[in-house]
């Protein structure tokens, strides 16, 4: 539709002129702003650039050579009292591979060739440096190490061959001082770059501001030109899309306005139109999910019921079971010890099935008894040392650990937030199964170290044992599961399902990865103590804190 002017509302040319002549102000004020707004920018970006770049970088370079000057000339008083070659480590630290102290490196130095008294100081610093290090510190270096051993006879021989301690001490304070002034001079470049950007910003700033307010009056004029053809028109359609909005979709919206406003009206009512059409779909959709979520939910609570009742009946069922099985292995226990041997050989190895089978079942049942205790203790959680628990666990393995000649090592132990004995549980099955699982051909060594994470602690136990077929990592940690016959490996199948439970009581997670070289890695994270910081390192060294076997 093609827009046709009100002639009673505009003034045809003479408004036109008038907009001309206003908008070719304001164009001249915009470019003359935005031309010192540029040169600003372009001068501050500059400074910025040299203050932060080379000025910068020099005065870390300075900072960092001024504490080697001090460790370098610490360290070669050290050796020259001691003659002792450990004393020469923060030398060797500060002095690098080149031998000397780098004050300003050649991409620097070129960078700021233009500023004559930075780098008449840095030749200066540098000079005093190396006259220290060519008068006095190499020749006692060359010294000490020709010396005969023994600190008394180094000691005589110094006194004769080395450059005096005196000399020594005013060469480094001479070199030191023109390093403190050399980045004296490098720090007041910098600050006077520093303040000569200050002065382009606030030009950019004035700049920037009277952009703002050419824009501020353009804009004022242009309202006043657009209010009857745009805005008169659109304030209408969007009160009548804000009925619609409002929930009065099956109202027409007619068109407001003329030429694009018009259109527009007319592409907002098809909209509304196909709208109602999705409305009602959706109002469908919705009632179907409202049906399934329903019987969602119904499922969820049969579902939490039965895991209720099957964890009570294993509870229920383990704890009764204990008495008439306790009753069954003590009677056929007398059996075997009065009749063993009056019978036959058969009956001998009958009477010894069952009360090899009676053992078995009560293990059987103090497995599933503790996997259904947890987390039904009623103890309340506390701040534990899992030091203390490592040690008690290990002293609980001390005879499998003594008979198979194990070695175990572990990082210092951090505290968490869980409850103490399925802590202990924990450690005494993972460090039990590495044990029972070792590789026939290598005495057995069990690592068990400990990360920082931001939330939690994670432990890892290393060992290097038969492993586990990276296929069979999920199925290990399944109530009952078991990856080798009774006859290679006695046990329940519970172990790795009971330690499954207690990380996951303590808000946990457990994984396995292959160990290289062979054996196997149990990981899992537990929460750390109430209180405790975020991330951070345990220690500085993982050293090993104790080691048995």
């Amino acid at each position: 539709m093609t827009l046709v002017p009100d002639e009673h509302r505009f003034t045809g040319v003479s408004m036109r002129r008038r907009l001309a002549r206003l908008l070719g102000a304001v164009a001249a004020m915009l470019v003359i702003a935005l031309a010192v707004a540029v040169l600003a920018l372009i001068q501050s970006r500059g400074l910025d650039a040299r203050a932060d770049g080379p000025y910068y970088r020099a005065l870390v370079d300075g900072e960092r050579a001024a504490l080697a000057l001090s460790d370098a000339d610490a360290s070669l008083r050290a050796y020259r009292a001691t003659c002792d070659d450990a004393a020469l480590e923060p030398w060797t630290r500060a002095v690098g591979s080149s031998g000397r102290i780098t004050l300003l490196s050649d991409v620097e130095r070129r960078e700021l060739a233009g500023d004559a008294e930075v780098i008449l100081a840095h030749e200066e610093a540098a000079r005093r440096t190396t006259a220290w290090f060519e008068q006095y510190a190499e020749p006692v270096l060359r010294a000490v190490q020709a010396a005969p051993a023994g600190q008394a006879a180094c000691n005589a021989a110094l006194a004769d061959t080395a450059p005096p301690a005196a000399q020594g001490e005013a060469l480094y304070e001479s070199a030191r001082t023109a390093v403190v002034g050399y980045l004296a001079e490098l720090g007041a470049q910098r600050d006077e770059i520093v303040a000569t950007r200050a002065v382009w910003e606030n030009l950019l700033l004035g700049a920037v501001a009277t952009l703002v307010l050419v824009v501020v009056l353009m804009g004022t004029m242009m309202w006043l030109a657009l209010e009857g053809w745009v805005i008169r028109p659109l304030t209408e359609l969007t009160a009548a899309v804000r009925v619609v909005s409002s929930g009065g979709i099956r109202r027409e919206i007619r068109p407001a306005g003329t030429g694009e406003v018009a259109l527009l009206a007319m592409h907002v009512e098809t909209m509304r139109r196909d709208l109602v059409h999705q409305v009602e779909e959706i109002r469908l959709s919705h009632q179907e999910v409202e049906n399934a979520h329903t019987l969602l939910s119904e499922k969820t609570r049969e579902l939490e019921r039965s895991n209720r009742d099957l964890e009570q009946f294993a509870y229920v069922a383990s704890h009764d079971l204990q008495e008439p099985l306790r009753k069954v292995a003590s009677f056929t226990q007398l059996l075997q010890k009065r009749y063993g041997g009056a019978l036959d050989s058969r009956a001998d190895q009958y009477i010894e099935f069952a009360v090899d089978g009676a053992k078995r079942m009560q293990g059987l049942i103090q497995d599933l008894l503790s996997f259904s205790r947890v987390g039904r203790t009623g103890v309340a959680r506390e701040d534990v040392d899992l030091e203390g628990v490592l040690t008690a666990a290990l002293s609980e393995l001390s005879d499998r650990i003594t008979e198979t000649g194990a070695e175990i090592e572990h990082d210092p132990m951090p505290e968490v937030h869980g409850e103490r004995a399925l802590l202990q549980q924990l450690f005494v099955n993972l460090v039990g199964n590495s044990l029972k699982f070792r590789d026939p051909e290598r005495p057995p060594v069990v690592r068990i170290e400990v990360r920082s994470m931001r939330a939690h602690w994670e432990i890892s136990v290393v060992d290097n044992g038969i492993g586990i077929d990276a296929q069979y990592a999920e199925r290990v940690f399944v109530i009952f599961q078991r990856l080798h016959s009774r006859e290679q490996y006695a046990g329940s199948g519970i172990g790795l399902s009971l330690v499954k439970r207690i990380v996951e009581y303590h808000k946990g997670r457990i994984w396995i990865e292959p160990a290289a070289g062979g054996g196997t890695i149990v990981r899992f994270t537990l929460a750390r103590r109430q209180g405790q910081p975020g991330a951070g390192r345990l220690s500085t060294e993982r050293a090993q804190s104790t080691t048995l076997g």
